[in-house]
């Protein structure tokens, strides 16, 4: 064989074996670490464990997601960052800390906007949903599917909620989202931005009066015990976001991509029917502890006060056309 022969025989295997090293490298087992701040018996933590155990099955074995619960890797706002730069690969988050990132996801948590949590669900796991969660590909972040969360209420230690005036002067904690503070102003109410780990702390002390939040969070963390004054307001359906970073996501082969992307779908009809069971036993324990809960209130002046919120938001063109489509849904 002649040396110029040889050359290119030679350069084509070199070249043949970098495009299979290339070809395979996405391919390679991994094991992805996933965040949630919340305790491992919570429907969210449960399905994170689902998925997990789908991916496994799937890949025989080559991809495995080990589940960091209880604020492991950090706060929301903490692990938000560290998904966005790669350094978690999967993060359970709820959509307020997102909001500052897209008006999209901003949008989820204008007050009101859903008519019921039947209403929500269809949202988010139809079309609409995947529009906003492609929102979050610019940020770094790939949005893989929504998570039930309820609807938010309020409590707080100091009386009961029956009219909008009741909610005056009151110190109440919401997450670190200027839509969430600006709706609580609205009602009359002082915002106390806080992270959900200070909550328990804030209310025992008197450095917030109360929070806003569903049913599990509100029984599981034992703010019940102390703020023991639930109003259903129910002024947000603020969903959560299962989100795996950008990084990871692009170092998986297209075949992995749809396996994760099913796997997740999988996993929030799994949270779904957890999220119920779960929703109707911290009621029933909320009631067992003898707390005072308010179904019956005067709503309209709730919603009223949110015009001037809802005239800004609209005043951004991608706001205002997915508040329309939200509202056409069924």
């Amino acid at each position: 064989m002649g040396s110029s022969l040889r050359t290119l025989v030679c350069g084509c295997a070199i070249f043949a074996a970098s495009f299979l090293v290339v070809q395979a490298s996405p391919c390679r087992a991994r094991e992805f670490r996933a965040a949630d701040n919340q305790l491992p018996d919570y429907p969210t933590v449960l399905a994170l464990e689902y998925m997990s155990r789908l991916v496994s099955e799937r890949t025989q074995g080559r991809h495995r997601i080990t589940v960091f619960h209880s604020r492991q890797l950090g706060e929301e706002k903490e692990t938000i960052e560290q998904a966005r730069a790669g350094a978690i690969d999967i993060n359970r988050i709820n959509a307020g800390p997102l909001s500052s990132l897209t008006p999209e996801i901003e949008t989820l948590g204008l007050p009101f906007l859903f008519r019921s949590p039947e209403h929500c669900w269809n949202v988010l796991q139809g079309d609409i949903g995947e529009g906003i969660l492609a929102s979050l590909y610019a940020h770094d972040l790939v949005g893989l599917t929504f998570y039930d969360s309820g609807a938010r209420s309020i409590y707080n230690s100091v009386r009961p909620i029956r009219t909008i005036a009741d909610v005056k002067g009151l110190r109440i904690r919401v997450q670190q989202s200027q839509m969430q503070q600006a709706m609580i102003k609205a009602m009359g109410a002082e915002p106390i931005p806080l992270a959900y780990g200070q909550v328990m702390t804030g209310l025992s002390t008197g450095i917030i009066d109360g929070a806003e939040n569903n049913w599990p969070s509100y029984v599981t963390t034992g703010h019940y015990s102390v703020a023991r004054h639930y109003t259903l307001t129910e002024h947000t359906m603020m969903p959560e976001v299962l989100v795996m970073s950008r990084k990871a996501w692009d170092g998986l082969s297209p075949q992995d991509q749809k396996l994760f992307k099913e796997a997740a779908r999988s996993s929030a009809d799994y949270m779904h029917l957890q999220w119920r069971a779960f929703e109707d036993r911290s009621r029933q324990e909320a009631r067992s502890a003898g707390n005072q809960i308010v179904d019956r209130f005067d709503r309209a002046p709730f919603e009223a006060a949110m015009k001037p919120i809802y005239d800004e938001a609209m005043k951004d063109e991608r706001v205002r056309n997915l508040v329309e489509k939200i509202r056409a849904a069924k």
